[in-house]
């Protein structure tokens, strides 16, 4: 049974009210981990063969997410949104770039190619974009918080385990092996 203010919220087809302090907090916080993650990995980027591709790739979702850890209704503001959506798109086209060369030319583990690595920023960035879009209408509660809270680690959890296992690294080109 809800509070009678859910009810009458639902009842008027109205937004449902924000999420619980708890949730509210943990979203904040996981859009926090995910602006430093995204704008650690821009920051790597300035020893790339192509730096200001990536560096814009990951700096706009930094700072788009970091305004969403500090005033989650952002997100449903017309400039966030206008932003998000042209960067998701943008985003989009490069996956679907990257994942026809990567059917083309992979020749071992996705993650030892360079587009493979690129492919996996690529699609974070858009699967993150769209939670913090979802989130400006509906409270994230549930499933949806638990993979923004999964989401959140698992780019320092792919580190870790790439700083720990040196023989991933080895065959990556010399561009990538200074930036860990």
């Amino acid at each position: 049974m809800g509070f009678p203010a859910d009810s009458s919220a639902e009842a008027a087809g109205g937004p449902l009210p924000p999420s619980s302090g708890a949730a509210s907090r943990l979203w904040r916080l996981s859009n926090f981990a995910m602006a430093v993650f995204f704008g650690l990995a821009g920051a790597v980027q300035v020893n790339d063969p192509d730096p200001g591709l990536w560096i814009v790739a990951y700096t706009v979702p930094a700072v788009l997410t970091l305004v969403v850890s500090l005033n989650p209704p952002v997100a449903d503001n017309v400039v966030w949104r206008s932003l998000s959506d042209v960067h998701s798109a943008a985003c989009v086209i490069g996956t679907a770039i990257l994942g026809y060369s990567l059917l083309s030319n992979a020749q071992k583990n996705i993650l030892h190619e360079e587009e493979g690595r690129e492919l996996f920023g690529l699609v974070i960035v858009t699967v993150w974009m769209s939670l913090c879009r979802s989130s400006a209408k509906n409270s994230l509660g549930g499933v949806r918080l638990a993979i923004a809270v999964i989401l959140s680690l698992s780019p320092f959890i792919m580190w870790l385990y790439i700083y720990v296992n040196s023989e991933m690294r080895a065959s990556w080109p010399s561009h990538c092996k200074t930036v860990i």
